[in-house]
């Protein structure tokens, strides 16, 4: 059970409930923080003193006064007219872990809105209700206004659901699963639409997934080097403590250990080459940076998980109007964990062509086909990987360097981090193909160098792919090769936390 207060929600408790691992609940203290909120919001509405999104309109409406006997319908309203979204839907585990993010945001008690709302949102995580949410339509400030507009939706009996599998209308979900739909209250639905739980629920789970590419990376690399006869040497500690960046020395010590013990490093450790090429000797310092992003991504996020991004927020018995609904700290760590990927995934692929291109080794035949010229090898799944990385460098580019002014120019400077939170999920996905073409490569160059054993964590390694994997008999479709071992890489198996 994950007991939400709105201050200690965790990356890898967001994970667990996305996944139904786990269950939700609020805890008694958000309770209390959340009724004691909620007495300033009813005593404002009932007053004469306008109040942002409680007795006016939103966005460039703002200035316009609505009597207090719509206010209810104001809230109904803001929801019904916010869900504009289009495109394909989020993921199921996407949209639970908005949903379980946005509880956590109004357990801070500084919504003022009934604790009912944020139990309405846990009852329906443990009951399998997922609203079906379009992925497009948000602009990141104010907040991921659409996504979450969708997501209220169900929670008034309106929209679209999944339940466990089945898309049902929204109150036929309800009813199904025996919640009751609510009847919103003043400042209600614009504290469910305000707010960055989209993009963050995404970046959340594809951290989740580029974490574990990285430790993947490194176990995958080591075979590479060890298939071409590189040398560790370059991974010595003492050299990278003269540059003591903490993922550099992270990675540096991994594939040292991951190195250690090779009788294929033994075989040659006398020979006259001096340095190896810069995607074996620098990949401490290229996947160390990447490592280094991802800390503080991580670091973003999980501020970020416990946040008031609502807006206005009640304050010491005052309502005050400001802007931690907008997205641009996560929208420039989306960007960057997208460029950072580009990057592994590049250093990857020029590592794919070191093991297939025979200008560039004298050991292997060329593209690691049994009998070149009669057979192609692995030609074309190099080409496979530079088609990713070159989607990569263009999924790349900066959403958050651009804004589209909305609202009549009310929302002038818009973050875009949902644009980078969806092109993140594509580079995460190209990435991980890469490093699984790599695989392959590795694993065939190392049949060439038998009898002779790579160390025994590397060999737990070519195990694990060879028996999803098949060494070539002549030529074959790739694809499925692949297709098995991105799904191994997914599953940390390939991990180095993993051997």
């Amino acid at each position: 059970m994950v007991e939400l207060d709105g201050d200690h929600l965790t990356i890898e408790q967001v994970l667990s409930v996305a996944a139904g691992r786990e269950t939700s609940s609020l805890s008694a203290e958000a309770t209390q923080k959340m009724l004691r909120s909620r007495e300033v919001v009813e005593r404002l509405a009932a007053g004469d003193q306008p109040v942002y999104g409680v007795n006016t309109g939103v966005g460039l409406l703002a200035d316009v006064r609505v009597p207090p006997a719509d206010l209810d319908l104001l809230q109904r309203n803001v929801v019904r007219s916010h869900a504009a979204g289009t495109g394909d839907p989020l993921a199921r585990n996407e949209v639970r872990a908005m949903m379980l993010i946005r509880a956590n945001v109004l357990a801070k008690g500084f919504s003022g809105i009934r604790p009912v709302v944020a139990q309405r949102l846990c009852q329906m995580l443990d009951q399998g209700v997922t609203p079906i949410v379009p992925s497009q339509g948000s602009v990141g400030a104010s907040g991921d206004l659409a996504p979450l507009a969708h997501m209220a939706l169900v929670l008034i009996g309106e929209g679209e659901v999944d339940l466990n599998g089945v898309r049902l209308p929204g109150a036929r979900a309800l009813e199904r699963a025996g919640i009751e739909p609510l009847e919103l209250a003043s400042k209600e639905g614009i504290s469910l639409v305000n707010g960055t739980q989209a993009m963050l629920a995404i970046g959340c789970l594809e951290l989740a997934s580029a974490e574990t590419l990285v430790d993947s990376a490194e176990v995958i690399c080591a075979l590479t080097l060890d298939a071409l006869r590189g040398t560790p040497r370059a991974f010595d500690e003492r050299l990278h403590r003269t540059r003591p960046h903490p993922g550099q020395l992270t990675s540096a010590q991994h594939l040292l250990s991951l190195l250690e013990r090779s009788e294929i490093r033994e075989s040659h450790i006398t020979c006259r080459r001096v340095q190896d090429a810069y995607s074996l000797r620098c990949a401490p310092q290229v996947h160390g940076a990447v490592r280094d992003t991802l800390a503080e991504a991580r670091r973003v996020f999980s501020i970020e998980l416990n946040s008031a991004t609502d807006n206005p927020l009640v304050l010491d018995d005052e309502v005050l109007s400001g802007g931690n609904f907008h997205g641009e700290p996560l929208a420039l760590e989306l960007d960057y964990l997208a460029i950072a990927l580009t990057a592994l995934a590049g250093i990857s692929e020029r590592r794919i062509d070191r093991l297939v291109n025979p200008a560039l080794n004298e050991d292997l035949p060329p593209f690691l086909a049994q009998h070149p010229g009669l057979e192609s090898g692995l030609m074309m799944a190099q080409v496979t990987a530079a088609a990713l990385v070159a989607e990569n460098r263009v999924l790349a580019t900066p959403a958050s360097a651009g804004s589209i002014t909305t609202s009549g120019n009310k929302e002038d400077f818009v973050s875009m981090g949902m644009t980078g939170a969806l092109k993140l999920k594509r580079v995460v996905q190209n990435t991980r193909a890469v490093l699984a073409i790599e695989a392959l490569a590795a694993v065939r160059a190392l049949e060439f160098l038998r009898p002779l054993r790579t160390s025994p964590p590397l060999e737990i390694a070519r195990e694990r792919i060879a028996s999803k994997w098949k060494p070539l008999q002549g030529d074959q479709p790739l694809s499925a090769g692949i297709q098995l071992i991105i799904e191994l890489i997914a599953e940390g198996r390939l991990s180095v936390t993993d051997l």
